[in-house]
């Protein structure tokens, strides 16, 4: 090997590794069935992810800026960051709001709705779960306003339908672990629909996405995603990436959309995030982990590119 060669390291998928952040854990889950007319209005939530999988019947799925979508039995639709949106047997019809409505409390986080008149019946599966990590979140927010799976005709079809049913059994009977096993099967139902959308949607080759997945530039990301405490320099970064400063510089901006250093003090704060509700660390300590001279200028940075304070991160309930 050249004296000059970018040091190997493992060829390990970085949207694998992306996908691995991806722990959730449910807030609620619902089993719905609905009569036409119907609609159904959700609020936004705060760091959620929602998703809705239609078992029988259809409804229409409406996200604010987006085009109406039909939802058939083998579809998944994911709402990244739970904007506010509605489901409904037909676009436009007016939509009640989910926590006005009465619902049967079957479990701490698991309910049955049923709603609407006396018309075409539509049943669905519907929940609601938060990112545990703070990186997941990072990867969550990069995501379209709404994903839809179309599972049918496919071989994840089968598969898809058994989890559901599983999901909704496992809650209906609250069997010991239940609540442990509906959250690992969200995590699945979760994970899938985002693999999905990276792998088949042009949009998920553009961006951070396609940064990743660039022979190049992935190599480099992939070195400040294990060893964010390695002192980085943009020159060490090109090195990584065997292209030359200015060519490295350049296409780290076109494609990730911000400038390579500003990725690093970022990523780091991210994981500083994730360590503070996770472990319990003294400031000092991490900050020397991560590569700053002293506590100060850890606090500095981390509030100036998180916008709040690590005490106040390390206050928040994970």
């Amino acid at each position: 090997m050249k004296p000059d060669s970018p040091t190997p390291v493992p060829e390990v998928p970085l949207l694998g590794e992306a996908l691995h952040f991806l722990r959730v854990s449910g807030v609620f889950y619902c089993r719905a069935e609905f009569s036409a007319p119907w609609g159904l209005a959700i609020p936004e939530m705060k760091d959620c992810l929602m998703f809705h999988a239609v078992t029988s019947g259809r409804c229409w799925l409406e996200v604010e800026g987006q085009a109406p979508r039909l939802l058939q039995p083998g579809d998944f639709a994911l709402v990244p960051y739970a904007r506010g949106h509605s489901i409904a047997s037909d676009p436009g019809l007016r939509a009640d709001a989910l926590f006005d409505l009465p619902r049967d409390q079957v479990s701490e986080r698991f309910e049955v709705l049923r709603h609407g008149r006396d018309g075409a019946s539509t049943h669905a599966v519907c929940g609601a779960v938060r990112l545990d990590h703070s990186l997941g979140r990072h990867l969550v927010s990069l995501l379209p306003p709404v994903i839809c799976i179309d599972t049918a005709g496919t071989p994840q079809f089968d598969w898809m339908q058994s989890t559901l049913r599983f999901l909704a059994a496992e809650a209906a009977t609250l069997r010991p672990g239940g609540e442990t096993i509906i959250t690992r099967l969200a995590d699945i139902l979760v994970i899938q629909a985002v693999r999905s959308w990276m792998e088949h949607d042009p949009t998920a080759r553009t961006g951070w996405f396609a940064a990743l997945q660039d022979k190049q530039l992935g190599r480099a990301i992939g070195r400040v995603h294990r060893e964010p405490e390695k002192p980085w320099t943009l020159e060490s970064l090109a090195h990584e990436a065997g292209m030359s400063r200015s060519a490295f510089a350049a296409r780290f901006s076109a494609l990730v959309g911000e400038p390579a250093m500003q990725y690093v003090a970022r990523w780091r704060m991210q994981v500083a995030a994730a360590w503070l509700q996770e472990k319990d660390i003294k400031l000092a300590d991490m900050a020397a982990r991560l590569g700053y001279g002293s506590e100060a200028a850890f606090n500095r940075a981390f509030k100036r590119l998180m916008g709040v304070s690590p005490g106040a991160v390390r206050k928040q309930p994970s």
